[in-house]
């Protein structure tokens, strides 16, 4: 019984190395200390390394202060900038005291040339000032559920006696909520940009999207000598959009690419339940009544798709039937026994007919549900 139970630990322990070594092997070579690979649809992160560990992170911090000049709603409104904004140290837009600049012109400054100047500028007109604008950084941090960070400038410069820092985590979170925000979308994804103020152009600095990889969408570059190589970086492909942070990256470029091409070959955007008719639920009073408006789509690898569950959740029914358009139930997605993620079930008052198993005629039948062509609505 013994040797037989050693055998049998001896195969598992090599089947574990294989499967560990051929994970390995399909992401090998990247140079981050921390790096995390993210789904911006569903937050899921696929791939990662000391995701949660505070890190300096330099420059990488201008992302929050563009979203909050975005958020704030002063972006046609024009700034004077202060002395003290002028002063500060590291990377510059050049600007001198007293200028008059409108706060969009310095938020593409920001993202595109990582002017610590502009940054400043930005904290002073948002915030009253920049231990003003900071407490608004910390408190977007907390809604946002940035866990392990802590803002002490807008520009990320390493400041003596200063905290300072995030995780490659929390800045894929950020970078997750600013990218739903269109403004923001269309500042970070901009190669080129020139002000009404002056005759030149800004180039921008992340190199993923204005030459080295023709799926990026933008991002935030970043370099202190005590935080290293930090970039964050998204891209998108057959509908499917990636988030990637690293954090102490000496190939950052090459550790994004590698990083981004493994998502997309090895998670593509699965539709997991289809929009339309519910054929499973088989009650009298919800048979071929029940459907889902939306579908839901999920980043899963080819083994993964086999380990999918749905669980329908139905109200209990009454006497009477449920009115149009009722939520009656709740579509619980889970993956290898966890859930994640939900459909309402809605009821129709007339027979949702089911003409094909295709889910062109799925749809079709949803659609004129809505229009009311064929059901009551």
């Amino acid at each position: 019984m013994k040797k037989w139970l050693i055998i049998g630990l001896i195969i598992l322990f090599l089947f574990a190395f294989k499967f560990q070594t051929d994970n390995v092997k399909a992401i090998s070579g990247i140079s981050a200390r921390d790096v995390v690979l993210m789904d911006q649809k569903t937050g899921r992160v696929l791939y990662g390394k000391n995701i949660h560990q505070s890190e300096k992170i330099a420059s990488i911090t201008k992302i929050m202060t563009a979203i909050l000049a975005i958020e704030s709603g002063k972006m046609k409104k024009t700034v004077t900038v202060s002395w003290n904004a002028v002063r500060t140290e590291g990377s510059s837009i050049y600007l001198k005291a007293g200028q008059k600049i409108k706060l969009e012109d310095l938020v593409y400054g920001l993202m595109l040339r990582s002017g610590n100047d502009a940054a400043n500028a930005i904290g002073e007109a948002v915030g009253g000032s920049v231990e003003g604008f900071v407490y608004l950084m910390n408190e977007k941090a907390k809604e946002i559920g940035m866990k392990d960070t802590y803002f002490s400038n807008p520009s990320g410069l390493d400041e003596k006696g200063k905290e300072h820092y995030s995780s490659a985590y929390d800045m894929a979170l950020l970078t997750r909520y600013a990218m739903h925000n269109p403004i923001y979308q269309k500042i970070a994804g901009t190669k080129m940009y020139k002000s009404e103020s002056w005759d030149y152009s800004w180039k921008n600095k992340n190199k993923l999207l204005t030459s080295m990889y023709k799926f990026s969408t933008g991002g935030k570059t970043g370099f202190t000598k005590k935080a290293g190589r930090t970039l964050v970086s998204t891209a998108s492909k057959d509908n499917m959009n990636l988030i990637v942070v690293t954090l102490n990256a000496p190939s950052d470029w090459q550790d994004h690419i590698q990083l981004f091409d493994y998502g997309f070959e090895n998670y593509p955007q699965t539709n997991v339940l289809k929009m339309g008719v519910i054929k499973e639920v088989k009650h009298k009073i919800y048979k071929n009544h029940v459907y889902i408006k939306n579908n839901f789509e999920y980043p899963l690898s080819n083994k993964e798709e086999k380990e999918v569950t749905i669980l329908y959740q139905m109200k209990k029914p009454t006497k009477n039937n449920p009115h149009e358009g009722q939520i009656v139930g709740k579509a619980i997605i889970k993956l290898d026994g966890k859930e994640i993620g939900f459909r309402n079930i809605f009821y129709s008052n007339s027979a949702i007919k089911i003409l094909s198993k295709d889910i062109i005629d799925r749809t079709k039948q949803l659609f004129l549900h809505f229009i009311g062509e064929q059901f009551h609505g």
